[in-house]
Order: structure tokens, then C-alpha cells, then sequence
């Protein structure tokens, strides 16, 4: 049943938590399991940095299994109005544990296990960092991404994961902070890069990259993706968001924009074209045109 408020408010509460045309900026949950690591501790603190300010951390311990009982976090999800989530864990059989996924109408959609082999944080390489609330770019290197099921949905699921807002227009100076993910042989290695603007003489700068942290390598594990049907019901968009579809207008692959004219047939008896002196007619029925090239004087090119 829908709640009525009582108050101005939970009156604005609930007109903000309501379905909207366009949706609020996906935050992210980000909590830790019953066993910890201090390896998954300071993860989970870097991805919350990285995610900041759209992110919630909670601190406590929440002892649930995701892949085993997934109502806690989506008791949370409703709770913190989160539509993303990562969850830490360790344990003998997985170690450094990290799950992510992402809740569909509070109920969860997909989530993906990765295992943390090899990790370095962001306190351990010691340079400058990115602002925080930085919108990043989102590199994917390896073939895998498109052709590997799982990886498919992992590469959709990490770009959900770090986009940040949508904006309308980015400035060059605005494109500092670079995440790259690579896959290859089985694994994954997600990268975190500043993006240095050099002078090079010219007026398109000389880009450097730095790395920043964190940096992890990732080897998959359990996987629970949702059904094409729920997969397609999720990205399906409102009528009114869609672009109407505009008659004899077509777009190249480059976004170049044709437009297709349709004209009445045109009489060219009846076309009024330019008069010239030189078209004219002589009486005597000679062209006009061969008098004054016959007379007029030859120009010689003339080298020094």
C-alpha cells in the first residue's frame, strides 16, 4: 500500500524516492561480511574514495551471504535508496573476497564474485591525487569483454558501477582521472591513472599518465546474472525519454546528420538564367563572343 505523509517532510522524502523520468545518480552501498581481511578492509575504503560522493559505507559488520540469501541486502538497498552495492568477505575457501552487483526495484539484478589476488592501495603509491567526485574515464582492454559471456555482463557492471553522473559537457582540464580494466589469460587488472596535460608546443597538449591507486588484480568466481528477459525489462526506458523519430533525417557512423529533400519537378524552359553581354546575338548572325576572342590581345608568360 503507498504511504501517505503526515508531514511537509516525508512528504518531500517520498517525492524523492518516487519514479522519476530521469533517475537520480546511482549510489553504491559498500559493506563488509561477518570474516575480513585488512586486505578487503582497505579495498573497500579505495572504491569508497573512488565512488565518493555517491556511496554509502557502512562500517559494522553485516553477517549475510549474497550468493546464498540476498535479503539483507536488499532490506539495505530500500533502507539507503542504493541501487548498487559491493560486499567484502574472507574466508579459507575465498579469500579477499569482493562481490559486486546491482539491485533492479530493490531486488538484486546480477552480481559478479572477483577474487583478489595482488593489491596495492591508494595510501602506498605516493603521489597526487584526483579530487574527489571526479568523473572518470572507463578504459576496457582485451578482446574478452566482447566475446566472454560473463565478461560482458562484468564490463556492463562495472561501468554502472564507477560512470559517476551524466553530464552535458566535460572541459579538457575535467578529464583527469582514468580507470582501466585489462583481461587477459583469466584474469582481470583494473588500473586507477591521473591524467597529466603537458605543454608540447603546439596547441593539442602532451598527455602523461601517472598511477595513482588503487591497483588490483582480479580473478573471476560465482556469477548470478539475470535472465535476458529481466536483463532487457531493466534497461527498457520510458516513452517519453525515447527521441522521436524524425522523417528523411539519417545519421552516417561518424554522427555526421543527412537530410533528404523532396522538390516538385521543375520546368527548365521556364528557368531564369543570368544574361551576360557576351551571349548576346549580333544582327548579322555572328556570335558576339568570337569577334572579341579574335581580338583581344594573346597573354605571354613571362619568366625573369
Amino acid at each position: 500500500p503507498s504511504q501517505k505523509p503526515k508531514t511537509k517532510r516525508s512528504k518531500r522524502f517520498l517525492e524523492s524516492r518516487a519514479p522519476k523520468l530521469t533517475e537520480n545518480v546511482k549510489t553504491a552501498m559498500i559493506m563488509k561480511g561477518g570474516n575480513t581481511s585488512q586486505t578487503v578492509t582497505q579495498a573497500l575504503k579505495d572504491i569508497y574514495s573512488l565512488k565518493k560522493p555517491n556511496a554509502v559505507l557502512y562500517k559494522k559488520k553485516n553477517i549475510t551471504r549474497p550468493f546464498e540469501d540476498s535479503t539483507s541486502l536488499e532490506f539495505f538497498s530500500k533502507k539507503s535508496d542504493c541501487s548498487l552495492f559491493l560486499f567484502g568477505s574472507h574466508n579459507k575457501k575465498r579469500p579477499n573476497n569482493l562481490i559486486f552487483g546491482r539491485l533492479f526495484d530493490f531486488h538484486v539484478l546480477d552480481m559478479i564474485e572477483l577474487g583478489i589476488e595482488k593489491y596495492v592501495s591508494l595510501s602506498e603509491i605516493k603521489t597526487s591525487k584526483c579530487p574527489e567526485g571526479t568523473k572518470p574515464m572507463l578504459v576496457f582492454a582485451g578482446e574478452a569483454f566482447d566475446v566472454d559471456n560473463d565478461l560482458k555482463r562484468l564490463k556492463s557492471l562495472l561501468l554502472d558501477f564507477f560512470r559517476g553522473p551524466t553530464v552535458p559537457a566535460v572541459r579538457l582540464a575535467g578529464l583527469e582521472h582514468i580507470l582501466h580494466f585489462t583481461a587477459l589469460d583469466g584474469k582481470i587488472y583494473m588500473r586507477s591513472y591521473r591524467c597529466l596535460l603537458k605543454k608540447s608546443g603546439c596547441r593539442t597538449p602532451r598527455i602523461e599518465l601517472e598511477e595513482i591507486g588503487p591497483s588490483f588484480d582480479f580473478v573471476m568466481r560465482r556469477t548470478h546474472l539475470a535472465s535476458d528477459d529481466l536483463y532487457k525489462l531493466a534497461h527498457r526506458q520510458p516513452k517519453a525519454l525515447k527521441p522521436k523519430k524524425k522523417k528523411n533525417i539519417s545519421h552516417d557512423a561518424f554522427g555526421t546528420k543527412f537530410g533528404r529533400v523532396h522538390m516538385q519537378k521543375q520546368d527548365l524552359s521556364k528557368l531564369q538564367t543570368r544574361k551576360m553581354k557576351g551571349l548576346r546575338k549580333r544582327k548579322g548572325g555572328v556570335d558576339s563572343t568570337e569577334d572579341e576572342a579574335a581580338a583581344a590581345p594573346k597573354q605571354v608568360k613571362v619568366e625573369s
